[in-house]
């Protein structure tokens, strides 16, 4: 196998007196989908805001392509190739859908060509993400199921190679978790980009993911395959009285 793009190796932070994360170690390889699953207040967002840069980790190292990057910074991070979304939908929402993605190049500079390039890729990727249709449309508008593609959207109109997906199918139909799913799985088939999600909704996990994380109290409980993590008994434990292995929480 491949060494991995990204890796957090003894993580740790802590809020006060309380351990957020507790040497936890997490890595994803180029091409790979691995899931971060675990029930609420496991620290999950708290280790994306470290792999992304926007929380510096009290103990632990970040490696980016087997360099050093604990003491870089979210943008660093994001124009060398480590994109995210969030949780809580942040588009740019007085602009519109095409121009939310255009905006995501624009730090590379350079004349018009350059500007007619980057609009030429904003309407490529949304047309693979099935939203050419509202390129005009302000984002601000948008339902959450069409928000939440298009963050994906303008994550991917620079081509990312390594991709933190953050509750990507939270407030979605069956119908745009499908696509959100082939969407990211040519990412990793196709460009070789790692992907590393967070998810509430179990199934779409499995479904989609090779390799599996469970943080439970900020600690890794267990790694698997989807099949080993369903089975696991600590696992199920932990999920007890949340829904429980496989439960479709998305589900309009």
């Amino acid at each position: 196998m491949s060494r991995p793009l990204l890796r957090a190796s003894g993580i740790g932070v802590r809020f006060g007196g309380v351990h957020a994360l507790r040497d936890v170690t997490v890595s994803v390889r180029p091409g790979e989908i691995c899931g971060l699953i675990g029930p609420n207040g496991a620290g999950k967002t708290t280790l994306f805001d470290v792999l992304s840069g926007m929380r510096r980790p009290d103990a632990g190292e970040i490696a980016y392509d087997g360099a050093d990057i604990t003491r870089r910074s979210p943008v660093w991070r994001a124009r060398h190739g480590i994109r995210r979304t969030f949780q809580r939908q942040q588009l740019f929402a007085q602009l519109t859908v095409a121009d939310n993605l255009v905006v995501a190049q624009d730090w590379r500079g350079g004349l018009r060509p350059a500007a007619a390039r980057r609009r030429e890729r904003a309407a490529t990727v949304l047309r693979g993400c099935g939203l050419d249709a509202l390129a005009g449309s302000y984002a601000g508008g948008l339902p959450v199921g069409q928000a939440r593609m298009v963050e994906l959207a303008r994550a991917i109109a620079d081509p990312p190679r390594v991709l933190l997906l953050d509750e990507p199918a939270s407030g979605t139909t069956a119908e745009e978790r499908d696509r959100l799913a082939g969407v990211v799985r040519h990412l990793a088939e196709e460009r070789n980009c790692a992907v590393l999600l967070v998810e509430h909704n179990v199934a779409f996990v499995m479904d989609l993911c090779s390799r599996v994380v469970v943080l439970d109290l900020g600690e890794v409980l267990a790694e698997g395959t989807p099949s080993e993590i369903h089975a696991h008994p600590a696992v199920r434990e932990a999920y007890l009285g949340t829904g429980g292995l496989g439960t479709d929480e998305a589900a309009p």
